[in-house]
């Protein structure tokens, strides 16, 4: 019997998201035959609340591109948009999407449909040059949703505060433009119930995200946040606000709950546990995390976990009384909260190298992206100055195969091990 409840559990997560992953593009590839209008969004503010009261399927520019580098397929589509006029700086993500705009939606794993409207945040800057793409190309709207950002490292304004009011109602303005214009998209009214219907699912989904994260703190480590947390964070934002996300956030909630009770973890010989901050390696995807799973270290806690989701992490819950300010509310706190994530993540990680028992953390700068690369040099001394831990500094991309080097980056993580390995020695010896 317990072998039987192994087998049903234990890989669930990653089976079961896997399956949503193709029924996910299958939807959006069926979105493109039948010429449904569809809203481009990104993942730190998706408004995914408001657009699901619009039946408006939602494109994540995002995912659609570093599907395309673990595919093995991204550097077809960023020779062409380079070969377009676009330079070989700017994001990968960004060329990514442009070739397959080029190409009719052609995608590896479907067929992206052409947008209607455009959605975002300015939780990236590139955001907002990348929705003027969309426009140009197809004359469509684009919505900007400007959320006020931490006006000091870690000193946002606090809840009940009167600035923070002012900042929520400036957001709760830009929502009913928003609704507004969806109306005019869709052909649709605003339903406040329906709204909190699905406000009421991302409550559930945010508990067990959160609750996820934590569960990660036992020893042996029940996910890899590289490798199982990708295909975590796609399902949060793919299915943010609907019963099959929640569904699937029970499911891995209750397999993550027996793994922890039956000390089963992700590796069978966890020696290391490890911080990740950056995005991950997509042209070697399962290579990079090799790198460091066959010196038995895995990673347990990820910054990308956090602003990738736009801060499904905290597990803010809204009130379904009353919506549309609670939504505002929540926008504010959570991408603001990505937002920090990227820019000041050593504030948060010196409190979790402790709680997560990390041996190391692995900063991961990328050329494609400054936005979530500048001043990691900077976080790596800071966290260095507030904490003694082993750290790596690991530049690569997440796009572009032509500058990630494989035999240069197992060299450094080599190194890296080995001095895990005399640190470990000292620490018994009493030598640290």
């Amino acid at each position: 019997m317990k072998k039987s409840t192994n087998q049903q559990l234990v890989g669930r997560g990653t089976r079961n998201g896997a399956a949503l992953f193709r029924n996910w593009f299958q939807n959006l590839s069926d979105a493109a035959k039948d010429n449904i209008p569809t809203a481009y969004v990104f993942v730190m503010g998706s408004m995914a609340e408001i657009l699901r009261v619009f039946d408006l399927p939602m494109v994540f520019p995002e995912i659609n591109s570093l599907q395309t580098a673990i595919r093995h397929v991204s550097d077809d589509y960023l020779n062409e948009a380079e070969d377009y006029g676009y330079s070989p700086d700017i994001c990968g993500y960004v060329k990514a999407d442009v070739a397959m705009q080029l190409r009719g939606g052609e995608h590896p794993m479907g067929k992206i449909p052409k947008p209607a409207i455009a959605v975002l945040t300015n939780a990236c800057n590139t955001y907002l040059k990348w929705g003027e793409i969309w426009e140009r190309m197809y004359g469509i709207p684009m919505f900007t949703v400007d959320v006020p950002a931490t006006r000091e490292a870690g000193r946002a304004s606090k809840k009940g505060s009167e600035q923070f009011i002012w900042e929520r109602n400036y957001i709760v303005e830009q929502l009913k433009e928003l609704i507004e214009l969806c109306e005019k998209v869709s052909d649709k009214k605003f339903d406040i119930d329906r709204l909190r219907e699905i406000m009421g699912y991302v409550n559930e989904m945010s508990t067990n995200y959160k609750r996820m994260l934590e569960l990660n703190k036992s020893k042996p480590s029940l996910f890899n946040a590289l490798t199982d947390g990708t295909i975590y964070l796609g399902v949060a934002n793919t299915y943010r606000g609907t019963k099959e996300g929640v569904d699937y956030f029970n499911d891995l909630v209750e397999e993550l709950e027996y793994m922890s009770n039956n000390s089963i973890g992700t590796l069978t010989d966890e020696k290391y546990r490890l911080g990740f901050l950056g995005v991950p390696c997509y042209p070697i995807f399962r290579r990079f995390n090799e790198l460091f799973s066959e010196w038995g270290g895995t990673f347990v806690a990820s910054t990308y976990l956090w602003f990738a989701t736009g801060g499904t992490n905290l597990g803010v819950q809204y009130d379904l009384t009353n919506p549309l300010e609670s939504l505002a509310e929540g926008i504010l706190i959570t991408v603001r909260d990505a937002m920090d994530s990227m820019f000041n993540p050593e504030i948060p990680l010196v409190g979790l190298i402790d709680e997560y028992a990390l041996d190391g953390v692995i900063y991961h700068p990328i050329k494609s992206c400054r936005t979530v690369s500048t001043g990691l040099a900077d976080n790596r001394r800071a966290l260095m100055e507030m904490k003694d831990i082993a750290t790596l500094f690991l530049e690569s991309d997440m796009m572009d195969q032509r500058v990630v080097s494989e035999a240069q980056m197992k060299n450094r993580v080599d190194a890296f091990f080995e001095g895990l390995e005399s640190r470990k020695v000292r620490l018994m010896e009493g030598v640290v």
